[in-house]
């Protein structure tokens, strides 16, 4: 697990040292304003829940807030894998063996893939390793900086990772419409509907850290 959790602190530096300025990446979207990406990406996270929750969320109400009020400075921009979990990369006895599901590759906040990585859901009841059931931030920071990554503000790191929480929240909200409506009649997006609440409780918490 030690030695997951590092590499794939270091895979994380490779991909946001990548050139996306390259001409094979110029349909990446991006954002609109580089000292804005924060809260373009709490913006259109919001403008999602309204849009598809069917029932009141004041956790994600607050949590909202809590966001636009929580900023950080804005980072250089960078290759975002936008979806870095344990569920999306494949391993071996060795270690890492490679990264997949590069659909959400966009150009961003290098923070988010850290962050997002640090997501509860991702820990498979490993809660005393934060990084995907792995390790600690506090290790996964360290051997990104290691690898050529940019020092990470831990302030920073927490508004990415309540984001994160706040955007799964939103996938599952998401998918139980889908459930709902009847586009898809199935088992499992009616249960994912049921695991709002997981999310929240992690906001409740990362939140409650002031």
């Amino acid at each position: 697990r030690t030695r997951l959790c590092a590499q794939l602190a270091q895979t994380l530096a490779a991909i946001h040292r990548v050139d996306f300025e390259q001409s094979e990446l110029a349909t990446l979207q991006r954002p609109k304003d580089p000292q804005a990406v924060a809260r373009e990406e709490v913006e259109r996270l919001a403008a999602g829940y309204r849009a598809f929750c069917v029932e009141p969320h004041p956790v994600l109400d607050l949590a909202e807030r809590w966001l636009l009020t929580h900023l950080p400075a804005p980072e250089p921009l960078a290759l975002v894998h936008g979806d870095f979990r344990i569920g999306n990369v494949m391993f071996d006895e060795a270690g890492l063996v490679s990264v997949l599901d590069w659909e959400l590759a966009h150009v961003g906040d290098p923070i988010e893939d850290l962050a997002w990585l640090c997501v509860r859901a991702w820990r498979f009841g490993e809660d005393d390793r934060p990084v995907g059931g792995l390790g600690t931030r506090e290790s996964l920071l360290a051997e990104y900086q290691a690898a050529g990554g940019r020092a990470v503000d831990r302030s920073a790191l927490r508004f990415w990772e309540v984001l994160g929480n706040f955007k799964l929240a939103l996938v599952f909200i998401t998918q139980a419409r889908a459930y709902l409506d009847g586009a898809h009649a199935t088992v499992e997006l009616a249960s994912l509907g049921r695991r709002i609440a997981e999310p929240e409780a992690e906001l409740l918490v990362l939140m409650g850290e002031d």
